[in-house]
């Protein structure tokens, strides 16, 4: 009989370090204190510290890191905001839960934003560029950047699957205006519920969320703005802190079983995933290419294997964005990653006898 192998665990992530975030759950329920208190603050100066940004803003959710960016930004009903066409879903309603219309982007053979593409989507009512890192692999921010000057545009990166990936020598959130991150528990840097925050160099920014994020309020009573309710809470904070001093050796743990991936996987029918020059990877996801699919995921759950795609209906076809007019066929290339990328088995703590036999699986599917 053979393995049992899941898709993604993330109970093995708790038990590799359960001591320390037990101590540290336990120490905050025993504070007394589980809203804006000294685990954000901490977790903020601790998460800017690493990511080399000047300023990190604790929310509740990587959602609400996007669309209160474009909000802070002043993106609104008239405004165009680029994205690639194979995001996830939440990337665009980031910008249309603040009335802007998506324009969607080609992606390119590594799955980011296609910059060759980008200036020819540009129009007059073009505002912002949002750059998502896919899978966890950098895009090349130094050349987008360079199209973001010379149309006077705001970058946002969506970092959600990218926790310590760099382009060069700098490490994603850096090179626009705002970084936006998501904790949730799959994530590389996973919260236990859900969490998020955003990272800027701009101290007027950063000033601009804290307030925004907490009903729009400096101090108690005294609203400035109309905002939200977006608060990393207390214990999300303490058990992120937790994690983020391990993040990268849970980072070092998936690179080396995707180096394991990419050298022992060599079935014809499966195309791997490629990495770009001077791009970091800190693989979020394992995603291969594979024609018949919906064939490979049967033998992979016959053989005790999980998968997952990622995603299968890209937003532009998504019936949410059915008003966007767009039809089947308007991004062919998005459309193809669609129907053919599939996700392997990829989590920390995962053992070598159980990679060994997802390769062993696939180089004997279709022999």
């Amino acid at each position: 009989m053979g393995l049992n192998i899941l898709a993604n665990r993330l109970d093995k992530g708790f038990y590799m370090y359960q001591a320390e975030l037990e101590e540290a759950a336990l120490r905050v329920l025993r504070s007394g204190w589980y809203i804006n208190g000294k685990e954000v603050k901490s977790f903020e100066a601790e998460f800017a510290s690493y990511t080399k940004a000047k300023y990190c803003v604790g929310l509740a959710s990587g959602l609400d890191a996007l669309w209160i960016s474009f909000r802070l930004l002043n993106i609104g009903a008239g405004d165009e905001v680029i994205v690639q066409a194979n995001a996830y879903i939440a990337c665009v309603m980031g910008i249309t839960m603040n009335g802007a219309t998506p324009v969607f982007v080609e992606p390119d053979e590594y799955f980011n934003l296609d910059i060759a593409k980008i200036e020819a989507a540009i129009t007059p009512k073009t505002k912002a560029i949002l750059v998502v890192h896919l899978y966890g692999q950098a895009s090349n921010m130094p050349e987008i950047m360079i199209i973001a000057k010379k149309h006077n545009l705001y970058v946002v990166e969506d970092c959600a699957q990218a926790h310590g990936a760099y382009f060069g020598k700098t490490m994603c959130g850096n090179f626009g205006d705002i970084g936006c991150f998501s904790f949730y528990p799959s994530k590389n840097l996973g919260a236990f519920g859900d969490a998020g925050a955003i990272i800027t160099n701009d101290e007027d920014l950063a000033e601009q969320f804290r307030v925004f994020r907490n009903y729009g309020s400096e101090k108690r009573y005294y609203n400035k703005v109309v905002g939200t309710n977006s608060r990393l809470d207390e214990l999300q904070a303490a058990l992120l802190r937790i994690r983020l001093k391990h993040l990268d050796e849970l980072n070092d743990e998936r690179k080396k079983l995707c180096d394991y991936y990419l050298t022992h996987l060599v079935n014809p029918l499966i195309e791997l995933p490629k990495i770009a020059a001077n791009a970091g990877a800190v693989w979020h996801q394992f995603v291969i290419r594979v024609k018949e699919r919906a064939k490979l995921i049967k033998y992979l759950e016959h053989n005790g294997i999980g998968s997952i795609i990622h995603y299968p209906i890209p937003p532009h076809l998504s019936e949410a964005y059915a008003f966007l007019g767009h039809e089947k066929g308007s991004f062919p290339i998005t459309e193809e990653y669609a129907d053919t990328v599939l996700s392997l088995p990829l989590y920390n703590g995962m053992g070598l006898d159980e990679i060994e036999y997802v390769v062993k699986a696939i180089n004997e599917y279709g022999a």
